[in-house]
């Protein structure tokens, strides 16, 4: 069962509880399916360093344009998808990057769903894409509205922190 919550998610000054529930209840929604979990640790209105080293990307449109990012450590990458296809590679393979994509896509409808009553709604999402590799910077316009929320994951086997963190962050300009 999936620990994040939106108690946790909401009780940070200053950020959007909109964005931020969404954000939390998708997150649970996507890792219970790929049957882990994580709890939310932050929540933040300002870009953070994404320090995961597979980051997946979706573009949306509709009453907001903009983007949701999805970043993960390689070791929780390869957890979370292995737990969604049931099979085990324990490195970092195509199947891995390609799951990591899909598990963007089930976090970004997760939060067109929850958004789609509100005036962040959007109706078209693009097709994920995935980023392997560390060392890169996203600038980001002035004017947008963004939230970016951070999961630790209950991997036990996981040592260092890093390997245990999932980011998810939204950058959108209302139309």
């Amino acid at each position: 069962m999936a620990t994040a919550t939106t108690e946790t998610a909401t009780s940070l000054a200053g950020t959007n509880n909109i964005l931020a529930e969404a954000v939390v209840h998708s997150v649970e929604k996507a890792l219970t399916m790929c049957g882990t979990s994580a709890r939310c640790v932050g929540v933040a209105r300002v870009p953070l360093r994404e320090n995961g080293l597979v980051t997946g990307i979706i573009g949306v449109h509709g009453r907001v344009s903009g983007f949701i990012t999805v970043n993960m450590s390689e070791t929780m990458a390869i957890n979370v998808v292995e737990g969604l296809l049931q099979e085990e590679f324990g490195k970092l393979t195509s199947q891995i990057v390609d799951g990591a994509g899909e598990l963007t896509n089930m976090i970004c409808g997760g939060i067109k769903s929850q958004l789609s009553k509100t005036t962040f709604s959007f109706q078209g999402i693009t097709v994920p894409s995935v980023i392997v590799g560390a060392g890169y910077q996203m600038a980001f316009a002035r004017g947008l509205e963004f939230v970016s929320a951070s999961f630790e994951h209950d991997n036990s086997e996981a040592i260092m922190l890093d390997d245990r963190l999932l980011s998810v962050s939204m950058c959108f300009l209302k139309l």
